[in-house]
């Protein structure tokens, strides 16, 4: 009633609610209101998925029907078929859209959209502690371009934002919007009894410190659940183990009757008409069990879901309450299991539940004003409506004073042209077909089935595809095994035909890092630490067959690809010259230390920022060709980087105190997964080795 209240007073809110408390009515109450009381009033609703939106669209429909009010809700995206798209522009009361549609499909043809601009008066974008890192500065961006749109055509909307539990939610939402924002944070939902288990598998050789493998002790978990009618959501962290654990779960249940082809798989690169029939199967009873990445980890209906298997910690701790919070929407008592991998960073959490339990979740950051992120969006507003001569990009703190100097380097470039107190484009391309807002990456290759005649099954992004795809790759899709055939680069195509295989393909991946710029430098204890601009080349060099069950290594082969080159941010750690000497370590000593430095830093650090273990990676260089000295480096993997290195350079401090205090916990020998690395990879002096050279910088 407080979130009903403030929005029909003419105020922005951010809801912070759990899962089914009934937030949707926050939103949904206020606009509907509006809408019967003046026809003419248009709202949009943004949602971070195409699922998620059809889901909401489904619920408002409903809520519509049984008022028997004379609303009309459309969902608007990439499905949306040609023929519906002119009645929506044209009649829809609710528009429900995602930041990517509203990007490349709606703000560029305003003109068509006249309609809605002119009596917009409602925004609400849902789950915006997902707009973190990259996607977050560019929805930034994308909300500039809407407010600028809408002032043009009269209308001044008011913003309705919910979010789950994170650390800064008022903060964040002022940043997306650029307003001020009322925080309403009461909760009064019902919930049933949680059962939170932390599970660490169980150590199979001590001297390595090797545990059993997360994925099968997931699996084992979540039969168990299934075997007795629970139905059940497994998330795994990458598509590759959600589509191995799928396949031992679909084999462990057979033998159970009312299981039986009831387990299924749900990750992105899957056909639309695919994830809706699952989605479906999930509400209705039908699927029992599922295997997810955090694609169903927003707020999308699900059903009544009564158990959670994490397999490995989500990375962040708003993502793994989250994740378990999809079990037990209702009063029902429902169980969360997260099943720690041999990861430091999941060792970590495991061995210490006060941090998670004790600790709020992170908070959310973005750089609306990230450089490359920005002149993107800046390019496809000058396409929308001419920049006039004294107009700065975006509202109230955030306003960007270099807005006339970037205008003019964007004249140089020959894609603006200045007339009349005006700048106009004048480049033939369509800027946002250019801009991606999820990752680096524009493209998407197409995943083509040869077996009988020629069908597109899936898709992935062109960044990851070298990894996934490769010649010789075996593809995993819903439990299929495909080989790939052809890999054809060029025109961002993959060939495969199926295949019964009992192995998978893993790729290594080698790197080069070279520093451009340094942005911050000091001084430490045992050298020096700063933040910059690198330039990194990554290629895949060979990949190995693992098979199935026993995770045995069956063969290799090599990858014959292209390099990739990423210009990002990178922090680093650099130790004294006389280091090795100080610490009487031979040359493959030091390196083995830094080895084990970079491990361990690379897997601790997601904990002190709001990023996914994924948005980073380390490396360890025993003479950095910069700096000359031993320098382990931590690049982002996004072009021009979102600012995380430079919160890594103000923790580091504390990160390299909780690196310490983690390989000291550690009951390992000689070094493990869960603290420096294994000692095939770091030497049986590499855990000793690392923490000497910690110590010397935080001990």
């Amino acid at each position: 009633s407080t979130a009903i209240e403030k929005v029909l007073s003419g105020q922005n809110i951010v809801v912070v609610t759990p899962t089914a408390s009934g937030k949707t009515l926050c939103y949904n109450l206020p606009v509907l209101h509006t809408i019967l009381q003046d026809p003419q009033a248009r709202a949009l609703y943004l949602f971070p998925t195409k699922a998620l939106s059809q889901d909401q669209m489904h619920e408002i429909h409903d809520l519509v029907t049984q008022m028997q009010a004379d609303v009309k809700v459309y969902t608007f995206d990439g499905d949306t078929p040609q023929s519906a798209r002119k009645a929506i522009r044209s009649a829809g009361h609710i528009v429900v859209s995602n930041p990517d549609m509203l990007h490349q499909g709606i703000l560029p043809h305003h003109t068509l959209w006249i309609k809605l601009f002119e009596n917009l008066k409602y925004i609400v974008i849902d789950e915006i502690h997902h707009y973190r890192g990259v996607f977050g500065s560019h929805l930034a961006n994308v909300i500039r371009r809407l407010r600028r749109i809408c002032e043009f055509y009269g209308s001044n909307p008011q913003f309705i934002c919910c979010s789950a539990t994170i650390a800064n939610p008022k903060n964040l939402a002022e940043k997306l919007i650029e307003a001020p924002v009322e925080l309403i944070d009461e909760n009064g939902a019902p919930s049933g009894e949680k059962h939170f288990i932390f599970y660490n598998p169980p150590v199979v050789n001590a001297e390595l410190g090797i545990r059993a493998s997360s994925v099968k002790e997931s699996q084992k978990i979540a039969q168990r659940f299934l075997a007795h009618g629970i139905q059940t959501i497994i998330f795994a962290r990458s598509r590759n183990r959600v589509e191995i654990l799928t396949k031992y779960l679909q084999e462990s249940v057979r033998r159970h009757q009312n299981v039986a082809g009831r387990v299924k798989s749900y990750r992105g690169g899957y056909l639309p008409q695919e994830r809706r029939a699952i989605e479906k199967g999930l509400r209705n009873g039908e699927i029992l069990g599922v295997v997810s990445t955090n694609a169903l980890e927003l707020g999308i209906d699900i059903g009544q879901l009564r158990a959670c298997v994490m397999s490995g910690y989500p990375g962040t701790i708003a993502s793994t309450w989250q994740q378990a919070g999809r079990a037990g929407r209702k009063v029902d008592a429902s169980i969360a299991v997260l099943v720690a991998s041999s990861s430091p960073l999941d060792q970590y959490i495991i061995n210490h539940p006060e941090f998670f339990f004790q600790r709020d979740p992170e908070s959310a950051m973005i750089d609306p004003n990230n450089l490359l992120i920005m002149m993107s969006h800046i390019k496809c507003a000058a396409f929308e409506l001419p920049f006039t001569e004294s107009e700065k990009f975006g509202y109230g703190d955030f306003v960007v004073d270099a807005t006339p100097d970037i205008l003019e380097y964007l004249q140089e470039k020959g894609v603006l042209h200045f007339a009349d107190g005006k700048w106009h484009w004048m480049a033939e391309t369509y800027p946002a077909e250019a801009v991606s807002l999820r990752s680096a990456s524009t493209e998407n290759v197409v995943i083509i089935d040869r077996t009988a005649e020629e069908r597109v099954i899936g898709e992935i992004d062109y960044v990851t595809a070298p990894l996934y795809v490769h010649q010789d790759a075996i593809y995993m899709h819903g439990t299929e095994t495909y080989h790939v055939d052809r890999f054809d680069w060029q025109r961002k195509k993959a060939y495969v035909h199926q295949v019964e295989s009992d192995y998978y393909t893993d790729a290594q991946v080698k790197s080069n890092l070279k520093v451009l710029d340094v942005f911050k430098h000091e001084e430490t204890r045992a050298g020096g630490k700063a933040y910059g601009e690198v330039s990194v080349t990554t290629v895949p060099t060979m990949y190995k067959k693992i098979k199935f069950r026993t995770h045995e290594n069956v063969g290799w082969g090599p990858i014959e690809l292209p390099e990739l080159e990423l210009q990002t941010t990178a922090y680093w750690v650099e130790f004294d010259a006389d280091t090795r000497e100080k610490l009487a370590m031979s040359q493959d000593e030091l390196g083995e230390a830094l080895k084990g430095v970079a491990n361990v830093l690379g897997h601790v650090a997601p904990v002190f920022i709001m990023a996914d273990p994924g948005d980073i990676i380390s490396l360890p260089m025993v003479r950095s060709p910069f700096t000359d000295l031993p320098t382990v480096y931590i690049y982002e993997r996004y072009p021009g980087g979102v600012g995380l290195t430079q919160k890594l350079f103000q923790a580091h401090s504390d990160m390299i105190r909780a690196a310490i205090d983690l390989i000291q916990r550690c009951g390992c020998e000689t070094g493990c997964p869960s603290c420096v690395g294994p000692p095939l990879e770091v030497g049986e002096r590499g855990k000793e080795a690392a923490l000497q050279l910690l110590m010397q910088e935080g001990g």
